[in-house]
């Protein structure tokens, strides 16, 4: 989400040794050829340079995030056709694979035809999964592959299509020889909607509804067990404590969170302006954040958020514009002559909220 949450997730890592995914979204993080992303404006070489540089006991895994056709906002303003935008998905995960990436999701659920045929959706993935390994092998690189064909939607999947699609996945790989997915993602009831968890997951209710979901992530775990596979679970963020500890309970093998990490920071930036005299810095920077509108795609259906709130949910897209930069070069050099380095609060405060979800999930 920004180069702090980068610096605090390396750090986190390497001092309790263990294993932590950083996982970038092509708008956030794109090669060149793409125009990077919105992320520190690193591209992929860059990002992966620099997290090699400080990540000195190897704890962190460089991931590919929702890689797929039209997950780049160029590819949607540009109209691609679905063969261009296939194309230009293989090109994204070419340099992945050549700046030393771990894992790569392959997603295809975005379709700016709306094409949301399951049939279909598991053809491309095929087709990115085969272009992945067969250049992965040709340049001698390791490659792990996650795989999903949904949009997270809240609420839990059918067992039973899951394993079609387990299947499916693994009868392709047997049959070309390729390594099966190290992930799959599916429906586990999560999904974030401003700032909370508005998913249908809850461990607390005896409702026959949430009970049965329940049963069938119990379900769904059981499926990825046996055929050698790891269920991964999108959209965690503001998920209750007892929730989160329900997930290694269960077997849920790994998730991911983001926009929560995003909100924090800013949040932690207004708040230590706020608190040294600096209002008018923080409201520079809330009129920054509104005015991008990046927190549209975050709202609820008839949302009341304030606009202080919305530019919480904005604050992490606008880190890497001139405004902000010029933003935060003022105000660390006021907060300095207190006695506060800036970078240091704001990362200090992201490796808490990290090292918090690390033991929660049995990490650390």
């Amino acid at each position: 989400m920004s180069r702090n949450c980068v610096d605090a997730t390396i750090n986190v890592a390497n001092r309790h040794k263990c294993l932590l995914m950083l996982v970038a979204s092509r708008r956030q993080i794109d090669s060149r050829e793409f125009g990077g992303g919105y992320v520190n404006n690193w591209d992929t070489r860059s990002f992966a340079d620099y997290v090699r540089e400080r990540d000195k006991g190897g704890f962190v895994k460089l991931a590919r995030d929702h890689g797929g056709p039209w997950q780049n906002d160029k590819e949607q303003l540009n109209g691609l056709n679905i063969n261009e935008a296939m194309e230009s998905a293989k090109r994204s995960f070419r340099e992945d694979i050549d700046a030393g990436f771990s894992l790569l999701h392959i997603d295809p659920s975005i379709d700016i035809n709306g094409c949301q045929q399951e049939s279909e959706l598991v053809k491309r993935v095929r087709e990115l999964y085969q272009y992945c390994w067969e250049y992965s092998m040709s340049q001698d690189k390791e490659i792990h592959f996650e795989v999903g064909t949904e949009e997270q939607s809240g609420n839990v999947c059918s067992g039973e299509d899951f394993e079609k699609l387990v299947e499916s996945i693994e009868d392709f790989c047997g049959r070309l020889k390729m390594r099966k997915p190290t992930f799959v993602v599916a429906q586990t009831g999560t999904k974030v909607k401003e700032m909370e968890n508005v998913g249908k997951l809850d461990v607390n209710k005896m409702t026959e509804r949430a009970m049965n979901d329940r049963e069938m992530i119990r379900r769904i775990v059981e499926i990825c067990n046996k055929h050698g596979l790891m269920l991964k679970a999108h959209n965690a963020d503001y998920l209750t404590d007892e929730m989160l500890r329900w997930h290694p309970k269960v077997g849920i093998h790994a998730i991911n969170i983001a926009p929560e990490l995003g909100v924090e920071e800013s949040k932690a930036l207004i708040e230590i302006l706020e608190e040294n005299g600096q209002k008018d810095l923080a409201e520079k920077f809330i009129e920054l954040a509104y005015n991008s509108r990046c927190w549209k795609k975050w709202l609820k259906p008839h949302s009341k958020l304030c606009t202080a709130d919305k530019a919480l949910i904005a604050g992490h897209y606008v880190y890497s514009t001139n405004e902000f930069k010029e933003l935060e070069k003022i105000a660390s050099l006021k907060l300095e002559r207190l006695g506060i380095c800036l970078r240091d609060y704001l990362r200090e405060m992201l490796e808490k909220k990290i090292e918090s979800y690390a033991n929660l999930l049995n990490l650390v």
